[in-house]
């Protein structure tokens, strides 16, 4: 026999049972969404939700459609105690993609409406939080609120990758959400880079780029730079 499928009343359960098992009254669940594209924020979420009337569906935000998450997404916010925080690209690109997401850990889990208890990280380690937390490999799997902060933490990005494809249309930023897509890297290579792209990222995905680029600022004008 092939592996019995687990309902999504089944997988609530679990989730829940797996933050229950910490005996916290406040666990905090955090986690990110979008450490690898080649633009945009990373985006960062702590999130405090009661288990009381549990939300059927909230699973890892990468395993649900986009639409499954919006709907997600109201539900989630309505309840839970929650802080979504942006770090941008400059930041990400001073001081390197986990610095940046450690350091949107850290505003995350202060900007909640009262201190957690704990909190469980979907596999982040090295904080500088005042809570004691506990790391869980692929914790968007396993814990109901590492679940829903990943669920906030997508939808938010999203929102602002189609907010940027209003300003920047040549990349496909609504589509691609930023990722390195072969159609992203062609126009990266056919326009040059705006403002949002990661500069520290640019070089890895699209080789050599020391070559003039022109970098679109938000009122239209350009920006001549050379990147090395």
């Amino acid at each position: 026999m092939g592996k019995v499928r687990e309902t999504p009343l089944q997988r609530t359960a679990r989730l829940i049972e797996f933050d229950s098992a910490f005996g916290a009254a406040r666990l905090c669940g955090v986690d990110e969404a979008g450490r690898g594209p080649l633009a945009g924020p990373v985006s960062v979420c702590a999130c405090v939700i009661p288990h009381a009337v549990p939300i059927v569906g909230i699973n890892d935000s990468k395993k649900l459609s986009e639409k499954a998450r919006e709907e997600l997404y109201d539900k989630i916010t309505a309840v839970a105690d929650y802080c979504v925080v942006l770090i941008d690209c400059k930041t990400i690109d001073r001081v390197n993609i986990l610095n940046a997401t450690k350091l949107g850990m850290k505003r995350a889990v202060e900007g909640l409406k009262a201190p957690p208890d704990c909190a469980v990280i979907d596999a982040v380690k090295g904080l500088d939080i005042a809570v004691p937390y506990t790391p869980v490999i692929k914790g968007d799997a396993k814990s109901y609120a590492v679940a829903a902060a990943s669920i906030i933490a997508k939808v938010t990005r999203d929102r602002y990758m189609r907010e940027l494809d209003e300003k920047y249309p040549q990349y496909g930023f609504a589509a691609n959400k930023g990722y390195g897509t072969p159609a992203h890297i062609a126009a990266l290579k056919a326009c040059g880079a705006c403002p949002e792209h990661r500069q520290s990222f640019i070089k890895n995905f699209v080789g050599d780029m020391s070559v003039q680029l022109t970098f679109l600022r938000h009122d239209g004008g350009e920006d001549k730079n050379n990147v090395r």
